[in-house]
């Protein structure tokens, strides 16, 4: 069973898991990142526990937060988990680069707000 006072705890595993992506990836090019196996497979890990803690946020948190497109987040984490065999580098990178800005933004304001509380 989901716990709603558990949803802060799920939200701050998505903000530190997009730090350590930014962190490793920082500097570097797509190509770089491709080269690094270490690098990748650190990534790649990252981006399946986003998706698995966004899998565990309760329904009634991503139902009242329905703009960010949490199963396409958590179908992320299905591919990278269970179809490895199919996902490129540059799908990484794309994530990467155009949607964990915005999802980091979104998500830090909604622990800022559960705070509050």
């Amino acid at each position: 069973m989901r716990e709603q006072s558990r949803d802060i705890e799920r939200l701050r595993h998505i903000v530190n898991s997009i730090a350590h992506i930014e962190d490793f990836l920082r500097g570097k090019s797509l190509e770089q990142m491709k080269d690094d196996v270490m690098c990748y497979h650190a990534v790649v890990y990252n981006i399946m526990i986003i998706g698995e803690a966004a899998n565990m946020l309760t329904n009634e948190f991503r139902d009242r937060h329905s703009e960010i497109p949490w199963r396409q987040i958590i179908d992320m984490r299905n591919v990278l988990v269970h179809g490895y065999y199919t996902t490129s580098p540059l799908f990484v990178w794309e994530t990467y680069t155009n949607d964990l800005p915005l999802l980091k933004q979104q998500v830090e304001k909604f622990i800022s707000e559960l705070s509050e509380k």
